[in-house]
């Protein structure tokens, strides 16, 4: 095992720490009382790749829709230019404003999202550099929160980082029933149920009453011809 798949699992099982015992775990916050370790791929260092920042001239305001269909304000701050098995691909890179230092945030899918991965997108983390050369590691991509309990809310990736090929590296789906297969469908999961629209009773029209005929009189009976009474 070399130093770099031996640091990763270290990372690994740190994290798996961290989900299960710190208080500002999802699984915790969330009273998810089953978690069992994240799963993940094992370590690929095909899929370690050298990646170049292109910068636009200013930072530009994006929004990237939610889980819980609202906006995540960010700033855009240019493209990762990359390569993975001889195909050129790129990623738009996001900065999420004050607090965060120089920590950019790459959300994405790919080939695998909503199966074998997070349906709605993963992440990766990059700090800026001066020289704006990256190693871009997807062995190190990771779930948002809102992929363990609805408690969080988490931007999704814009289309343009949606990639055509399957990375498999990095964070698998941590649970078959918590995996839609597009953004979208994590979205509508969330929205509250629409009221079943209740259906008018048809009418039945009245029929109309039948006119019944008029009962036939019967004739009195009538005596014997030729007989009369008479009081004896």
């Amino acid at each position: 095992m070399n130093t770099y798949t031996t640091e990763l699992k270290t990372e690994r099982a740190m994290k798996d720490e961290f989900m299960a015992r710190h208080p500002e775990s999802p699984f915790v916050q969330g009273s998810i009382y089953d978690f069992r370790g994240l799963e993940y791929f094992p370590p690929n260092e095909r899929l370690r790749v050298r990646a170049k920042l292109e910068r636009i001239p200013e930072p530009k305001e994006a929004y990237l829709r939610t889980n819980r269909d609202g906006q995540s304000a960010m700033r855009w701050v240019g493209d990762l230019v990359f390569s993975v098995g001889g195909r050129a691909l790129r990623l738009k890179v996001f900065h999420a404003g004050e607090g965060v230092g120089t920590s950019v945030f790459v959300p994405f899918r790919d080939g695998t999202s909503g199966r074998e991965t997070y349906g709605a997108g993963r992440y990766l983390t990059l700090e800026l550099n001066e020289a704006d050369d990256y190693e871009l590691d997807f062995n190190r991509a990771f779930n948002p929160y809102c992929a363990y309990t609805d408690a969080y809310e988490c931007g999704f990736p814009p289309a343009e980082n949606d990639l055509p090929v399957p990375i498999r590296a990095g964070e698998k789906v941590w649970s078959a029933e918590r995996n839609p297969r597009t953004p979208s469908s994590a979205v509508i999961a969330l929205l509250p149920p629409r009221p079943t629209p209740v259906k008018p009773a048809k009418r039945v029209a009245a029929r109309p009453a039948r006119a019944r005929a008029p009962a036939k009189r019967k004739a009195p009976p009538r005596s014997p011809r030729g007989r009369t009474s008479r009081k004896r």
